[in-house]
Order: C-alpha cells, then sequence, then structure tokens
C-alpha cells in the first residue's frame, strides 16, 4: 500500500449466477459451486491522489471454479472510454487492488483470488441504474449485456422487496436485492438467467467503506 488517498462513492449494479440472495454474502458456499458474475458501477464522485474521477463507469466481470475465496479466478476490466490517460491509470491501480489496506475493499479482496488477468478494455459503457426500484442496465457493445429487475412474488406477481444490511463489508453497507440477466461474449463465456442481483450505493476509500 502507497501513500495515495482516494474515495470512490458509487452506484452499482451486480449480476452472478447465484439464486437470489446469494449465499457468498453469509460465507456460505456459491448456489452451484462457482462463481460467475458482472458487476458495474458509475462514479458519481471520487478521485486517486489529484486524479479526479466524477462521472466515470467500469464494468468488472470475473469467473472463479469455486468459491471466490478459494481463487484460480480470471477476471476482465472494462474502463470508460471517456477516461483520460491518467484517470485510466488511477482506475485500473483501484480496481487491481494498489494503494489499498489489505483486506479493505472488494477491489483489494478480489485481486488475491485471481490467476489471470485480461488487458483492459477501453470502450463506452451503457449504464442506468435506479437502487431503490431495483432495475439496471448495463451494455458494452461486443463485450456484455444485462439487465436487472425486481424479484417478483411467485403467486400474485407483485414485485417482493429484499435488502442486505451488512455493516463490516468490504463492498457496500446496504444492498437492495433482485434478479438479473446478463450475457457476456468476450474475453470470456457467460450467460446469466434469472439469477441474484444487487443493487447498492458504493463509498469507499484506500481504507475501506466510508460510513
Amino acid at each position: 500500500m502507497t501513500d495515495v488517498k482516494w474515495t470512490i462513492k458509487a452506484r452499482e449494479f451486480v449480476n452472478c449466477n447465484c439464486a437470489y440472495g446469494c449465499p457468498c454474502q453469509f460465507n456460505a458456499r456459491p448456489t452451484h459451486g462457482n462463481c460467475q458474475a458482472v458487476a458495474g458501477m458509475q462514479i458519481d464522485e471520487g478521485h486517486h491522489g489529484d486524479t479526479r474521477l466524477d462521472g466515470l463507469r467500469f464494468v468488472g466481470i470475473f469467473r472463479w471454479p469455486g468459491a471466490i475465496h478459494e481463487g484460480k479466478g480470471e477476471a476482465a476490466v472494462v474502463i470508460d472510454e471517456r477516461a483520460t490517460e491518467a484517470q485510466r491509470g488511477a482506475l485500473l491501480r483501484i480496481l487491481s487492488g494498489q494503494d489499498t489496506k489489505p483486506g479493505a475493499t472488494i477491489f483489494q479482496v478480489f485481486s488475491t483470488t485471481l490467476e489471470k488477468m485480461y488487458e483492459p478494455i477501453f470502450a463506452p459503457i451503457d449504464f442506468d441504474v435506479d437502487i431503490d426500484a431495483r432495475k439496471g442496465r448495463l451494455v458494452v457493445r461486443g463485450v456484455t449485456e444485462g439487465r436487472g429487475e425486481p424479484i417478483k412474488n411467485p403467486v400474485t406477481g407483485a414485485e417482493h422487496r429484499a435488502r442486505i444490511d451488512i455493516p463490516n463489508g468490504f463492498e457496500y453497507t446496504l444492498a437492495e436485492m433482485g434478479r438479473g440477466w446478463t450475457t457476456v461474449s468476450r474475453p470470456m463465456q457467460i450467460k446469466l438467467a434469472d439469477s441474484y442481483a444487487q443493487f447498492a450505493h458504493v463509498n469507499l476509500c484506500q481504507s475501506g467503506i466510508v460510513h
């Protein structure tokens, strides 16, 4: 960890292959024994040292053969093509777990479980998320396309609302639960259908969640 300070205040939409609720959020094994996930974030306010990150977007694409903590994962990151060279470098340092206290953020923790990182992709990111409504849309043409929506009551069809509150986590404090569909075509292939989705406000810095 260096002395560089950074912050990211963002909104996220995440879709993974687990069942609604995702056992990983409770330190249990993933629903199907492995983990595949796509996460998109819109930075509302942020910086890395003197480099501002406001308004930028990024996407993380992940795949592990078993539970995340067992490692052997692979990942790719898509960085907003609007980012300057300085902003690209700053985001790549944050997302690869650099300039961060060990164990403090999801980025740093995940970085320790990966054995393969693909070359970063710089592209337009179409991203919309309404956390309270549990709705999201994430599209990077030629790379990934996904959507999220509320869970529905199987009898009445009414929207069902559930939340996960993790006071001492490394990603969010409170997340809205939903369901999602995502297809990833490169650099790896992933297809998720009617599986776990979360919608959350994220406020992180080099030392962890900002409360």
